[in-house]
C-alpha cells in the first residue's frame, strides 16, 4: 500500500511530473486515461516513459456517465484527485470539487493550471514560454548587454508540478489529521514567477536594470579557442585572484588589481566580461580544463548532447542516470532517478510506464487492492 493514493486525470508534462515526483516517493498513483490514452503517449514515447513509471493506468472516459459514476465510487480509496483541465471543466462534467468531497469529505483536488482557477487570465490556453513570458523570467538579467532567451527546459511547467507535488502532500496530511480535504489551486504561471520574484522584482528600485547585483560579468558561459563552450563562476574574491594570479603571465591583461573585489567585478561587469571572453578565447577547451581543473576553481564544461551526460563521471559514480526497460523491441531508455538520496534508499526505477489500460480491472476491482 502507498503512504498516499493518488487518482492522476493529468496529461502531458506539468501533471505528469508532479505525480512522477509522488510516485518515485512510493505514492499509489493511478493515471486515469480516456480510450485514446494521454497524447504524450504517441507523440513522445520516451518522454512519457519518463514521466509516468512506477504508476497504474486505468481507461475511464470520465466524459461519459458511467466514466464518471465509477471515478466517484472510487473516491473514498484515494486521497488526492491531480487535475489540469481549464478552469471550469471538471465542473461542467459533474466532477467539481463539490461534488468530488460529497463522494469523500478528505480529497484534496490538485487542480494545475496556467494560470490559475481565477483572475482574468484563467480561462486562457497557455504552455510554458508563455507562462515564463508572463512570470519575470525575461526580466532577469543574464549577461551585459544580452536579451533573455527561452531555455530548452519546460521551466514554468516543472517549477508548478513540484509546488503541487509538495502542497498534496502538505494537503493531505492536513486531511488526515481533520478529517477535511481542500481544493489546491496551482497555477504554472504563479510558480514561474516565484521563481523570478526574487531576481527580477530589485529591479524595480534601479533606474538600469542593468545595475542589478546578480547581473556580473564573470558567471557566465564562455567560448574557447575550439569553438567549445565553459561555465566560469568567481563570485568570491579568492576565486577571481586565484584565477588571475595563476594566469597573468599567460595573460598580461589579468595582472591588474582593479576587479579583485567583487563590488569592483560587478560595477565593471561590461569590462569584466570582455577581458574573460578574449581570454577563454584564446585557448582550447582541453588546455582549460587542465588550468581551471588545478586551480580548483568554479568552471565546468557546457554539455549540450546527451551522451556528455551520461558519461560523465560523477553522473556515472552517483548512479543518476540508468536505462531502463519499457521501449519497443526491448529497448532500453535513459531515466534520470530521484534527484535525492536516502540514507534508507530509495528505488525510483522500481516498475516502467503502465501500458494503457494495464490496471484497469484491478482498479475497478470492488475492494480498491492497495499495493
Amino acid at each position: 500500500m502507498g503512504w498516499l493514493r493518488v487518482l492522476d486525470l493529468t496529461r502531458l508534462l506539468p501533471g505528469g511530473f508532479a505525480t512522477q515526483v509522488l510516485a518515485d516517493l512510493g505514492a499509489d498513483v493511478v493515471k486515469i486515461e480516456p480510450s485514446g490514452g494521454d497524447p504524450l503517449r504517441g507523440a513522445a514515447p520516451e518522454t512519457f516513459a519518463a514521466l509516468n513509471r512506477n504508476k497504474r493506468s486505468a481507461v475511464l472516459d470520465i466524459v461519459r456517465p458511467e466514466g464518471r459514476s465509477a471515478l466517484l465510487d472510487l473516491l473514498p480509496e484515494y486521497d488526492v484527485v491531480v487535475e489540469s483541465y481549464r478552469p471550469g471543466v471538471l465542473d461542467r462534467l459533474g466532477l467539481g470539487f463539490t461534488e468530488l468531497r460529497r463522494a469523500n469529505p478528505r480529497t484534496v483536488l490538485c487542480s494545475l493550471s496556467g494560470f490559475g482557477q481565477s483572475g482574468p487570465y484563467a480561462g486562457r490556453p497557455g504552455h510554458d514560454v508563455n507562462f515564463l513570458a508572463l512570470s519575470g523570467f525575461f526580466a532577469v538579467p543574464n549577461r551585459p548587454g544580452g536579451r533573455v532567451d527561452r531555455p530548452g527546459v519546460r521551466v514554468g511547467d516543472l517549477a508548478g508540478s513540484m509546488y503541487a507535488a509538495l502542497c498534496v502532500v502538505v494537503a493531505a496530511q492536513h486531511a488526515s489529521v481533520t478529517g477535511v480535504g481542500q481544493h489546491v489551486d496551482v497555477s504554472l504561471h504563479e510558480a514561474a514567477a516565484a521563481w523570478a520574484g526574487p531576481l527580477a522584482l530589485p529591479a524595480l528600485n534601479l533606474d538600469d536594470p542593468a545595475d542589478s547585483p546578480v547581473l556580473t560579468g564573470d558567471n557566465d558561459v564562455f567560448t574557447t579557442r575550439d569553438g567549445s563552450r565553459l561555465s566560469f563562476a568567481t563570485f568570491e574574491d579568492k576565486f577571481w585572484r586565484a584565477f588571475r594570479d595563476r594566469l597573468a603571465d599567460e595573460f598580461p591583461a589579468l595582472t591588474t588589481d582593479a576587479y579583485d573585489r567583487r563590488a569592483d567585478r560587478t560595477r565593471h561587469k561590461d569590462a569584466v566580461s570582455a577581458l574573460l571572453a578574449e581570454v577563454f578565447a584564446a585557448r582550447d577547451l582541453t588546455w582549460w580544463a587542465k588550468v581551471l581543473g588545478e586551480l580548483d576553481v568554479p568552471w565546468a564544461p557546457v554539455y549540450e548532447t546527451p551522451q556528455d551526460i551520461v558519461d560523465d563521471p560523477h553522473v556515472r559514480a552517483r548512479n543518476l542516470v540508468a536505462t531502463v526497460p519499457g521501449g519497443p523491441d526491448e529497448q532500453r531508455w535513459h531515466q534520470v532517478r530521484f534527484p535525492v538520496l536516502f540514507d534508507a534508499g530509495l528505488d525510483s526505477h522500481r516498475a516502467p510506464a503502465p501500458a494503457l489500460g494495464e490496471h484497469t480491472a484491478e482498479v475497478l476491482a470492488p475492494t480498491g487492492p492497495r499495493s
